[in-house]
């Protein structure tokens, strides 16, 4: 009997202790313990398996980036503690275990009191995506930014009390834009987590930077948003690798949400670049968005003010703008009130926008009184909302593949391609900001009389901004565009290495937008002695761009220190079929000192993710 006894007593020992690894290993493949710890599903080729995060301060195991069940025995043996700073520290983590290994504890936080206080000013009854659409000044927000903001309750009146939650990389202020393109593209910048105030970030995109913002409310429950409250804690100070493509401030959100509904299952699909519209898709698919709203830009209110106005009216508006005198004058007297009300609220619009970045001076405070005063006294005509545009979901998807063929001059050949992202000026323009093209990674092969194909052309960069001046807003357009490309010299196509970019301006007449680079350019190829040979030039266009077709016609030419020249006259036409494909056609005369080629090429499209 003693010895059954001692079985048995021992027998139920590896049971009790087999029990608990049994089921901390089945916690630490909880949904919600993996979101937690930010684990990579699948998302990216990097760390697949392991935590994203890249700062040891917030792991409690030394292999918990490595070990998700590691770092929950690791936090239960830590957070288990009445009165534990962790708890303190990593409060989500804390809910996490009491629910799941039931700790009944009354106020279990309640000696953590920073926490407390900052908990309290943060609000959790809704939670809404905003993406400050595309702009193109800024290398950091060319595609576009996505943030969460955190409302009190579903009101939009509510939101400037609001909190937003942003990830960004930590930018080095002495690093000019194309170092942060590199550092960014490399993950030489770390990222963080930051919580400011809602109207802050408004003042920044909305008023500085000029750029539409469309809100997503998502579906999820104060309750469901507490635990996203609670991990924004955890990751104060905390550092992530920050790469441009993918691991940038779209894909970090998307965690975020998956904190709140791990069973989402945001976060499995492979990514090669994540971009704020595909965070929109992502959130679309998965059934939590409840409502789109639009914001328009100070520039597109004042567009659309200033487009109600005829052209006198616009000359006035202008005047007034710059002496509120005006508003004493007999021709603007003539007027009826309601056209004079509509010209002082240009007016006033214009001063606004022109000093949105400057100090309110007393001249500056003075001359906008007067016209709020010039406002007041006539009454307002109904000039209606400014128009929504098609939201940035509806445009085609980010990857594209080709297919066509043409001719050389006599000589048929085939084509095959493939870009990575984004979107060029002829591409389709629905949801799209007109004007605007960002593409990266783009290539494209040929094949000549059914032989091999052979790399034809590799645009590791290129970035068009065609922004139209007005009477009241006068940007500069610009371009950059670097790659590899088989050039036309003495009859035949070159290897060469490029690198050109220049100002520009550009104007909108109707549904036609004429256009004008400068060009600076640099190159290599190899019949040229020099290893680096430079050159400027011009370029000249027409660009169309309508939901249901986009066209441009352009003339350019480079001339070299070599007394070497090339010019180039082109007419494209883009056909959409749908959101997903497209038919092109090109036209080309390519010339270059002492000869010219012409060539024709037809493709077909198609747009994926």
């Amino acid at each position: 009997m003693p010895y059954f006894l001692g079985v048995l007593l021992l027998t139920l020992a590896a049971v009790v202790r087999a029990e608990p690894a049994a089921a901390l290993s089945e916690l630490a493949d909880h949904p919600r313990w993996q979101a937690l710890l930010h684990i990579n599903l699948g998302g990216t080729l990097r760390d697949r398996g392991n935590s994203y995060v890249d700062d040891t301060d917030f792991f409690l195991a030394e292999n918990g980036k490595t070990d998700a069940r590691a770092e929950l025995v690791a936090s239960r043996k830590a957070l288990q503690q009445k009165d534990s700073d962790q708890r303190c520290h990593f409060p989500a983590r804390y809910r996490f275990l009491a629910e799941q290994l039931n700790w009944n504890e009354e106020q279990p936080l309640s000696h953590c009191d920073e926490y407390r206080e900052w908990r309290e000013n943060m609000p959790t009854g809704q939670m809404v995506l905003v993406f400050p659409a595309a702009y193109l000044n800024s290398p950091s927000s060319m595609f576009g930014h996505t943030l969460l903001r955190l409302d009190e309750k579903p009101d939009p009146d509510s939101k400037w009390l609001s909190k937003a939650i942003n990830f960004g990389a930590q930018v080095d202020q002495g690093d000019n834009s194309l170092f942060y393109v590199w550092k960014g593209l490399a993950g030489g910048y770390p990222g963080r987590f930051s919580v400011v105030a809602y109207a802050q970030k408004i003042r920044e995109y909305a008023h500085l930077e000029n750029r539409d913002m469309w809100e997503y409310a998502l579906d999820l429950e104060p309750r469901e948003l507490d635990w996203v409250v609670r991990h924004l804690w955890e990751l104060r100070d905390i550092n992530f690798d920050y790469f441009f493509f993918d691991e940038n401030c779209s894909y970090r959100l998307l965690e975020l949400v998956q904190v709140a509904r791990p069973r989402a299952r945001l976060m499995t699909e492979l990514r090669f670049a994540e971009l704020p519209v595909k965070t929109v898709r992502a959130l679309r698919d998965a059934d939590l968005i409840t409502e789109r709203r639009y914001q328009p830009s100070k520039a597109a209110e004042l567009e659309h003010l200033a487009g109600r106005l005829g052209p006198a009216e616009k000359d006035l508006a202008q005047r007034l703008r710059d002496n509120p005198d005006v508003a004493d004058s007999e021709t603007f007297q003539a007027f009826p009130p309601e056209r004079r009300h509509l010209m002082a609220q240009t007016a006033y619009q214009a001063r606004r926008f022109e000093n949105r970045e400057g100090q309110r001076e007393e001249d500056q405070a003075g001359k906008s009184f007067a016209l709020l005063r010039v406002i007041q006294r006539n009454p307002a005509p109904e000039t209606g909302s400014v128009p929504e545009p098609e939201p940035p979901e509806s445009g085609h998807r980010t990857q594209m593949v080709r297919l066509g063929g043409g001719l050389d001059e006599d000589r048929a050949f085939g084509e095959l391609g493939w870009r990575l992202t984004y979107h060029d000026v002829l591409d389709p323009i629905t949801g799209f900001l007109p004007g605007a093209g960002i593409e990266g990674l783009d290539l494209r092969l040929r094949s000549t009389d059914s032989g091999p194909l052979k790399l034809e052309q590799l645009d590791l960069v290129h970035i068009r901004s065609l922004s139209p001046r007005d009477a009241f807003v006068k940007p500069v357009s610009w371009y950059v565009h670097a790659g590899w490309e088989r050039a036309r010299a003495d009859g035949r196509r070159h290897p060469t290495r490029f690198l050109e970019a220049g100002p520009g301006l550009a104007w909108r007449t109707g549904g036609v937008m004429p256009y004008g680079f400068a060009i600076a350019r640099a190159e290599h190829a190899s019949p040229w002695t020099p290893l680096i040979e430079t050159g400027a030039g011009a370029e000249l266009g027409l660009l169309y761009q309508q939901p249901g077709l986009q066209a441009d016609l352009s003339a350019r030419g480079v001339y070299f220190e070599n007394d070497f020249r090339r010019h180039r006259f082109r007419a494209r036409v883009t056909l959409p079929l749908s959101q997903n494909q497209a038919l092109r056609g090109v036209c080309e005369r390519n010339g270059w000192r002492g000869g010219e080629r012409d060539e024709c090429r037809l493709e077909y499209r198609h747009y994926y993710d």
